[in-house]
């Protein structure tokens, strides 16, 4: 407590007066990128398609219009090298060995991709293993791999982790956090641990709660076209097959062994779960279409003053998933509030900093690609930085605006992580907002976005936003919009401009994290991640090599 307490003295020190006003965030902006980057004319946003270089040429101008200089280096975009993989020719996968054979047909019963740059992908007779949440975690003593050899077997995984039913959330609710997803529940952690122990395939059950979306978001991420960086290796280290089941397959997989889907479920909630062999064995093949192709990060900035070299983070990602799954016979996903919104944030918040004067530090405006794609853009800027992570302040990562009007208050996705937190919380209450707990923390926001390739080397990034609690019709009516998009909206053909959209919301939020960023940028604070945050350890290794 002691070091919490000298820590935030220090930042409060270093920190300049609360600033009460902020240049007028400009709704026109707004509307106009969102509307433009959303339109029909770029399909979808799709990294490495005709619609990604419309979205950069468009993003270049308008940072041009606003006041911005190239930020990588004298240039405005930063190579992103990718490999696009599209399965083709799926047979349907079956196991056998039961009281019956399973089939899985491909779309609706199952998803099926690779991480591995090869053209084509063969399950033979793979032995299939359930290993309850797929998680090894030393630290707590937590290994549902342990006396387990995998190699050459699939392992089926149950989405999020053992706490997810807990009504409370946080570090004393539960091993794992309580309601509050941890990293170990996330989807991309259990098809890296199976990777790791050797798995040929990994396969996540799909179950709408604790998944916090329905399986036509699965189906619409996971076919198609796919999206990794392109490394030498070709993800040869990765599991043969990654893909995800319907929980009804799940239950009729489990019961064909001769298992009980919901007791095995229940018992891997409790230390000491051991993996259960199901004596069954899953086979099937595709083959992928591979393309390597360059797509691009923008990079612009606003040099500092006196200290040019240190760097205040603003980050957005432009991309979305292109054409998709139809709806109403209209195929193109437009990802108007995810994320041309948080994009056309960026806009506005340059064109702000230019209206507020020159910044002791500069101010950089990075929009990622890929972030759909499982934060790809952002992993590579942050292994390769157009400014030093070590010399980065912090920031602020925007993925989709608040639409439905103003609010009471303000969630932190990830709370009790960072010093920034500190800083934000007398700048919403002189907006009259009050910080609220995350609303569904079970679906671990603060792991699904760009900040956390950020935070995972070192540097600390609000995500944050909007709560619930309309002005104008409470909690209740914020509830209902929120459950409406996520069913109707999210991650579908659905999620499209409108002209009626209330941007009280989103002026409220933007208004924070310029105040916010023109704090860090005017001033000589350093803000770090509180001590028992994984990821202080990695900032001050990085703060120290840069002094």
């Amino acid at each position: 407590m002691r070091s919490i307490l000298c820590s935030l003295a220090a930042l409060i020190v270093a920190t300049p007066a609360l600033a009460q006003t902020a240049p007028q965030i400009s709704v026109e902006t707004l509307k106009s990128v969102t509307k433009e980057l959303s339109s029909d004319a770029y399909e979808g946003r799709a990294p490495t398609t005709a619609g990604e270089k419309k979205t950069i040429d468009y993003l270049v101008k308008r940072f041009q219009a606003a006041g911005l200089k190239p930020g990588n280096k004298g240039q405005w975009t930063q190579d992103v090298p990718m490999v696009e993989i599209t399965a083709g020719n799926v047979s349907a996968f079956t196991a056998t060995g039961g009281k019956a054979p399973v089939t899985f047909n491909y779309r609706t019963d199952i998803v099926a991709g690779t991480y591995r740059v090869v053209p084509k992908i063969e399950l033979k007779n793979s032995d299939l293993v359930f290993v309850g949440y797929g998680i090894n975690a030393p630290e707590k003593g937590w290994n549902d791999y342990a006396g387990l050899d995998v190699k050459g077997k699939t392992v089926v995984i149950l989405v999020n982790d053992p706490d997810w039913q807990t009504k409370e959330a946080g570090a004393l609710a539960g091993l794992f956090e309580g309601r509050a997803m941890t990293y170990y529940g996330r989807w991309t952690y259990k098809f890296e641990e199976a990777a790791r122990q050797g798995a040929a395939g990994a396969i996540i059950v799909h179950d709408t709660e604790p998944a916090a979306y329905g399986w036509s978001v699965v189906q619409s991420s996971w076919t198609g076209a796919q999206y990794e960086l392109d490394v030498p290796n070709n993800h040869m280290d990765q599991s043969e097959m990654v893909g995800w089941i319907q929980l009804a397959k799940a239950k009729e997989l489990f019961a064909a062994a001769g298992k009980d889907f919901d007791q095995l479920s229940a018992a891997a909630k409790q230390k000491g779960f051991r993996a259960v062999p199901l004596g069954l064995k899953l086979s099937g093949s595709f083959s992928n279409e591979i393309k390597r192709s360059m797509s691009k990060n923008v990079v612009g900035m606003l040099p500092g003053t006196t200290a040019p070299d240190e760097v205040v983070l603003y980050s957005a990602h432009w991309d979305h998933l292109g054409r998709c799954d139809p709806v109403d016979g209209d195929d193109i996903c437009n990802g108007a509030s995810d994320n041309a919104s948080g994009t056309a944030a960026l806009v506005a918040m340059a064109e702000a900093y230019r209206a507020g004067g020159p910044t002791r530090r500069s101010v950089a405006f990075v929009a990622v690609t890929a972030e759909e794609s499982g934060l790809l853009g952002s992993q590579y800027y942050a292994a390769n930085p157009a400014f030093p992570l070590g010399k980065t302040v912090g920031g602020v990562n925007m993925d989709g605006l608040n639409t439905l009007g103003a609010t009471r208050d303000f969630e932190i996705a990830g709370a009790g992580k960072s010093e920034l937190e500190d800083m934000v919380k007398p700048l919403l209450a002189a907006q009259g907002r009050t910080v609220s707990a995350e609303a569904t923390p079970e679906k671990g926001h603060y792991y699904r976005s760009d900040h956390f390739s950020f935070a995972k080397l070192g540097v600390p990034m609000l995500s944050g936003g909007s709560g619930l609690d309309l002005v104008n019709g409470g909690t209740a009516a914020g509830e209902r919009a929120s459950a409406d998009y996520l069913k109707n909206r999210y991650h579908g053909p659905k999620d499209e401009y409108d002209p009626n959209w209330n941007w009280d919301g989103a002026v409220q939020d933007l208004t924070i994290y310029y105040q916010l960023g023109r704090q860090l940028a005017d001033g000589n604070a350093w803000p770090n991640w509180y001590p028992s945050a994984e990821f202080k350890a990695i900032r001050d290794k990085s703060r120290q090599e840069a002094k």
